[in-house]
């Protein structure tokens, strides 16, 4: 009997259907030769510090720091949990082969790694890796099961994130306990909380310590073109107000006028942190991301969410046609890709040296209606993103005209929509750039009357963090670290993970 391992009963279902375990049992189901059980997650984690030693039972500075010689997991403290593993340790002492089936990623590996320590595997096993649940994907994994040494260093680099986080949370948060808590509070300190709550603090202190300065600017308009005084700022009123009545009686010539064309590429393929961005950008939404997107890919509707990278690799784009076929809401924005003979391939999006554990989040081919609202508004987002990719780039103009009034320099920028490509993918829903501060047609030497205003302005403190702006801070805070040689560490990682 060959024994599947999924980290979800929902996940295991779908393995099982393909596979023939049609069967139920109490706890896992069976046919055709195999047996597909599952975990709800993770089933197991480190040993507490009073299961090392008595002597740290009790907190205590002197005993700082714990650190065991060999670190041991144990059960999570609850009934299903307990229930649910002793299914799995009968079924892998009956079992000739287990295939792991977690989640494709570091902490899908730890979990199934740690359980099947637990539960003391000794038969060979293998590892299914995929990124999507669709019946082709599933069906594919199977024909291509790998070797679970082939993950050993993912697993190892799980545990050592676990560890370490254990490290730090169990000797730091009681030794900041011990000495700053007054007896009354519980001072939690961790790897990504901490360092996070150290960019809002800052972030606080800043907005706190700031103090306003009251500026002037002067502007004029010009056949519908706002143009800027080349002065900048004004920090007395009187010398604003002094240039404003000396330039209101004269005429505004135009001395040139740049015109650049340029092309903008269609925005990058989500990874989780820019799902998360746009969808807090949008929708407000904050923690429920990844549990939507979670969910629509359990759904089989979006590939596997727990990525960092925007990218797909070469050997997906012989798919990118059967995608767009099954993107049936989507067709009038489809058609023209499927219909245009070859489909478009950009470095841009098709690049192996880009790719990590996955691929960037895209949709599957595979469609229902049957989504909430809130996955619907997430679906529509990797959708068109999706889409957008293989339109053509968006050609623009950004134009800057130059001025004088007296003796005086003005400048006007803006641009302008030559042909919007595959911003037609986005509708409505794109940014609103080109529709502000669109110039008229400017001829070079035309003058004529204009009408100047004095604007008062004040500088504004920092704002606060959104979840967006957070985010984004976490996943570029070692721009903040003044260490040359940590912040190069850092470069590339971050604060924490994606999810």
């Amino acid at each position: 009997m060959k024994m599947c391992i999924a980290e979800k009963p929902s996940v295991a279902k779908e393995i099982a259907n393909i596979l023939g375990a049609t069967t139920r049992r109490n706890g896992y189901l069976e046919g055709n030769g195999y047996c597909v059980t599952w975990t709800f997650g993770h089933l197991c984690t480190l040993q507490e510090p009073g299961e090392y030693t008595e002597k740290w039972q009790k907190w205590n500075l002197g005993v700082l720091p714990m650190i065991p010689s060999k670190f041991r997991i144990r059960l999570i403290e609850d009934e299903g949990i307990k229930k649910q593993f002793v299914v799995i340790e009968e079924l892998v002492s009956k079992a000739e082969m287990v295939i792991n089936c977690g989640d494709a990623g570091q902490e899908g590996e730890l979990i199934q790694r740690w359980v099947l320590t637990k539960a003391k595997c000794g038969v060979p096993i293998k590892r299914l890796w995929i990124s999507s649940l669709t019946e082709e994907a599933i069906r594919e994994g199977f024909e291509k099961l790998m070797e679970s040494q082939d993950f050993d260093t993912l697993y190892a680099a799980g545990s050592a994130r676990a560890i370490g986080d254990w490290l730090l949370g169990m000797n730091a948060t009681r030794a900041y306990t011990l000495k700053y808590g007054t007896g009354k509070n519980v001072l939690s300190i961790g790897r990504v909380q901490t360092p996070t709550l150290a960019l809002v603090v800052e972030r606080q202190k800043a907005i706190e310590n700031f103090k306003p300065e009251t500026y002037w600017e002067i502007r004029t308009n010009y056949r519908e073109g706002l143009f800027s005084c080349l002065r900048g700022r004004f920090n007395k009123k009187e010398e604003a107000e002094a240039l404003l009545e000396k330039i209101t009686p004269l005429e505004l010539e135009i001395l040139s006028i740049e015109r650049k064309k340029a092309m903008e590429h269609p925005p990058k393929l989500f990874d989780l942190t820019l799902l998360q961005v746009e969808c807090n950008r949008k929708f407000a939404y904050t923690a429920e991301t990844l549990s939507i997107a979670q969910s629509l890919y359990e759904k089989k509707l979006t590939t596997y969410p727990r990525v960092d990278t925007n990218f797909l690799p070469n050997d997906q784009y012989a798919k990118v046609p059967k995608i767009l076929q099954g993107l049936k809401p989507y067709e009038a924005l489809t058609q023209p890709i499927l219909s245009g003979g070859k489909i478009r391939k950009s470095a841009k999006v098709f690049n192996d040296k880009k790719i990590t554990d996955h691929h960037a989040i895209i949709p599957t081919g595979v469609f229902s209606y049957d989504m909430s609202p809130e996955e619907k508004r997430v679906y529509d987002l990797v959708a068109r993103r999706f889409i957008a990719v293989f339109y053509p780039d968006c050609e623009i103009a950004n134009t800057t005209v130059m001025a004088r009034i007296g003796d005086e320099d003005f400048k006007a920028t803006g641009k302008q929509i030559i042909d919007p490509a595959w911003r037609v993918v986005f509708g409505n829903n794109t940014d609103k750039q080109n529709e502000e501060n669109v110039l008229p047609v400017y001829e070079k030497g035309e003058h004529g009357p204009h009408t100047p205003e004095i604007q008062e302005k004040q500088t504004q403190p920092p704002k606060y963090y959104t979840e967006a702006d957070l985010l984004r801070a976490m996943e570029t805070a070692g721009k903040q670290v003044e260490d040359e040689e940590l912040r190069d560490l850092m470069k590339e990682n971050g604060i924490g993970r994606p999810s």
